[in-house]
């Protein structure tokens, strides 16, 4: 019996700590997904983003600390400014790389996103060098020790970090998409766009606002992350490919479908790790992949859509 209490202890703990990495996870794979939704199209740079907003968070961290002695709220401000830089910068990656290609074959854009990927990672390591860094000293909330939750399972302040401002920039996600009017027309390009501009909506406004709205979030991401691990130019790339497989899981495309994606890859990747090897660690996602692609190719909410001929 006494085992068995032991193995729900670490299975609760493995839980809690999946959730956390996986709210991570679905941040990045929204933005695949919103993408994917209005024009069709993986943004394999979307990894970088994530990296690109760890740096920021860096820069802005370096910044904003020497302004705020007390140390409560330099790093909420170097969150700020790492999420609206990289809403630019998706906004002007979308611009200059993706949108004179919207005719072209997907193929072309494609291979111009992965371009895009490699001009952020060494262009990343030529500017700021490929060695790894640090925040540094964070806020006292921010680092406090573990305690226990329910007295029961002992849970690292940053996992209930991760997962608590992950909810809130999803929950708001939700909010923007439902209930405004830029989230009405991202809706209404997504069904249909050329339906979208006879009605009047500008079409590459709400493109550009969703690549904005997708870098900021995994911007978000990316602080999250680097607050507490080291950081460097190649760090998006594994994050990126299993957030891509947590966007398929769910449902490429649909964002509830991005969410329990991300959750359900961090949970899977959480266990694997705690009751077998570390080593499984990056195996489980691709495991996902091919076991999704051949058993429900369209996601676990995607629904089947006949092709037109």
């Amino acid at each position: 019996m006494a085992h068995l209490e032991d193995f729900f202890v670490q299975l609760g703990q493995y839980l809690i700590y999946g959730l956390s990495l996986g709210a991570v996870y679905a941040l990045i794979a929204l933005g695949y997904t919103m993408v994917y939704g209005i024009i069709k199209l993986i943004n394999f740079a979307h990894g970088d983003i994530y990296m690109v907003g760890a740096y920021l968070g860096f820069f802005g961290v370096t910044i904003f600390r020497p302004l705020d002695p007390g140390g409560r709220w330099f790093w909420f401000a170097a969150l700020v400014m790492a999420m609206l830089g990289c809403a630019l910068a998706g906004m002007l990656i979308e611009r200059v790389a993706y949108k004179p290609l919207r005719q072209a074959p997907r193929i072309t854009a494609l291979i111009t996103a992965i371009g895009v990927s490699l001009l952020l990672e060494y262009g990343m390591m030529l500017w700021q060098s490929p060695q790894q860094k640090y925040y540094g000293q964070l806020p006292p909330a921010l680092t406090d020790n573990t305690y226990f939750l329910f007295d029961v399972f002992m849970v690292q302040k940053q996992h209930l970090i991760f997962f608590a401002v992950a909810v809130l920039l999803m929950v708001g996600l939700y909010l923007v998409v439902q209930y405004t009017k830029i989230g009405k027309a991202m809706r209404a390009v997504s069904y249909d766009k050329e339906a979208a501009l006879l009605m009047g909506i500008d079409v590459d406004k709400t493109i550009s606002f969703t690549f904005a709205l997708g870098s900021l979030l995994a911007a978000a991401a990316g602080v999250l992350f680097g607050s507490f691990y080291p950081i460097e130019p190649l760090m998006g790339v594994m994050p990126g490919l299993k957030a891509f497989v947590a966007a398929v899981l769910g449902g490429i495309g649909i964002i509830p479908g991005a969410m329990l994606g991300g959750l359900l890859m961090g949970v899977a990747e959480a266990i694997v790790v705690g009751f077998f090897s570390s080593t499984l660690r990056d195996v489980v996602a691709f495991a996902v992949l091919i076991l999704i692609l051949l058993i429900k190719p369209t996601g676990l909410l995607g629904a089947p859509s006949g092709e037109k001929v």
